[in-house]
Order: structure tokens, then C-alpha cells, then sequence
């Protein structure tokens, strides 16, 4: 071929495409750098296309397709072909690998949350059970768009797509977010996932309850403290239960900030 690959990378991103338009590229272009790329990140583009090239995917078209759990959880076809993806970073491939396994929750690893969040013996009982019974792929669907008692254990599922498919939810609230920032039984990688996110971090509280939070990574920690206010930054300099390092950068800043000027 000898037209210029643009055209079709620009046609292929647009959300009214001809679906004879993903097909064709997929059978004649996906050798072509970002062709494949421009089918995964197109949500109308169908799943057993994106399988097809999934080979040729880079970082990016991989990104796209864990940034959309629910479309990628629901198709068994997409999952496994990924996993021919040399494209893929480690962490990615993690991810994915975590996506196939089958294994369910065990009762001690949801048990003492589950009478946290569910007062009721008897609902709690109920909603054990079924967690317990859920594979993987079950769970994300479960996170995405079960309820919030739902959300409050699975974002601390052993399995780290699970947690993301928390994250990811529609139905996930501000208030929601606010209290897994300040979680101290999350994993460090959920935080760090919050405090990604342009849209969770719009919000001081996640930000102030990530800088608070001993189990919040100390380099997004670091990165935070110089939003915080003049009164959280001076009980950040006081407090012992974060980092050494975080203490002793809140108590430098506070003075740069708040002590009186010298007169001349």
C-alpha cells in the first residue's frame, strides 16, 4: 500500500466508525504501526477484531483495553490472545495474567472486612457466600457494577485487576474514593491508581487523606505535600505515623512558607 497510514489511524478514532472499517484495517494494515493500537482504543471497535491483532499491540493499545475492564473481562477470547502481546509491559502482563486466573476469595481474606461493612450477620453471610463462589472475571463485573458493599470489599481483593475494576466502577461515589484514599488496609497500589487519576485527585480531601496515609507510597506522598494548606501541612509535622522522610519535607515547607520574614 502505498497511501499514507494517517488517514486510517484518524478514521479508525473516531466513535461513528464504519465497522467495515475495522475489519478491513484489521485483515490489511495491522502490520502497520498504530493501526492496532487505534482498534483497541476505540470502545465501538468489536472485541474479536481487537483479538486479531492483539500480537501487535504497544503499551498503549494494551493501556486502552485495562483502562475498559468491562469490556475486556467480557471476552474470554480477547484475554487469552493478549497474552501473545510482546508489547505488553511487566506490569501489564500482571495484570492480564491476573485477569485468566480462576481461583475464588477465601473466607479469611474478606471476613473481618465483610462484619466491618455489613452489620447484618445474616446479608453478610449472604454476600460471603457469594463472593466466595466468584472467580475473577465474576469479581470485576461484581466490582463495576455491584453496590457499594460490594466496592468496600472488593477494592481489597487480593487480585490487583479486581481492585482496578473497583476504581473503574460508574457507579463509584466522591465519598467512596475519599475513604479509600484514607485506607489504611489497601494496597499501595490502589492509592497510587487514585492519586493517577486527574479526576479522583480534582478533590483536596483524596489528596490530603493520601498524604496522611502510611501506606500511601512515599514518592506520592512527596509529590502531593505542596497542596496541602497551612493547617494540614503543620499536622503533617507532628505526626508519627507517617514517614521520617514525609515529616521532616512537611516541617521544611512549612517554615518556607509560613515562617516570619526576617525585616531589614
Amino acid at each position: 500500500m502505498t497511501q499514507p497510514i494517517e488517514p486510517f489511524i484518524s478514521s479508525l478514532a473516531r466513535p461513528d466508525t464504519d465497522p467495515r472499517m475495522f475489519a478491513y484495517c484489521a485483515d490489511n494494515l495491522s502490520q502497520k504501526a498504530g493501526i492496532a493500537d487505534a482498534l483497541a482504543k476505540n470502545a465501538a471497535c468489536p472485541s474479536g477484531v481487537i483479538a486479531h491483532v492483539a500480537s501487535r499491540l504497544t503499551a498503549a493499545g494494551v493501556q486502552a483495553l485495562l483502562d475498559n475492564l468491562d469490556r475486556l473481562s467480557s471476552d474470554a477470547q480477547l484475554v487469552v490472545a493478549l497474552t501473545h502481546c510482546k508489547g505488553a509491559t511487566p506490569e501489564q502482563q500482571e495484570l492480564l495474567a491476573d485477569l485468566q486466573k480462576t481461583e475464588g476469595l477465601t473466607l479469611p481474606d474478606i471476613e473481618e472486612v465483610a462484619a466491618e461493612i455489613e452489620p447484618d450477620k445474616k446479608k453478610r453471610v449472604t454476600l460471603l457466600q457469594r463472593l466466595t463462589q466468584m472467580n475473577v472475571v465474576e469479581r470485576i463485573q461484581l466490582a463495576l457494577k455491584g453496590g457499594r458493599e460490594e466496592r468496600m470489599l472488593l477494592i481489597r481483593d487480593p487480585n490487583k485487576i479486581v481492585q482496578r475494576g473497583v476504581l473503574q466502577s460508574p457507579r463509584l461515589t466522591d465519598l467512596e474514593v475519599e475513604s479509600f484514599a484514607a485506607m489504611a488496609n489497601v494496597s499501595g497500589e490502589v492509592l497510587r491508581i487514585i492519586a493517577a487519576s486527574r479526576v479522583f485527585m480534582k478533590a483536596y480531601t483524596v489528596a490530603r487523606n493520601l498524604v496522611k496515609n502510611p501506606k500511601t507510597p512515599l514518592d506520592v506522598s512527596l509529590h502531593l505535600l505542596p497542596r496541602m494548606n497551612a493547617t494540614d501541612l503543620k499536622l503533617l509535622t507532628t505526626n508519627k505515623n507517617i514517614p521520617e522522610t514525609l515529616r521532616s519535607t512537611a516541617m521544611k515547607l512549612h517554615r518556607q512558607r509560613y515562617a516570619p520574614k526576617a525585616q531589614d
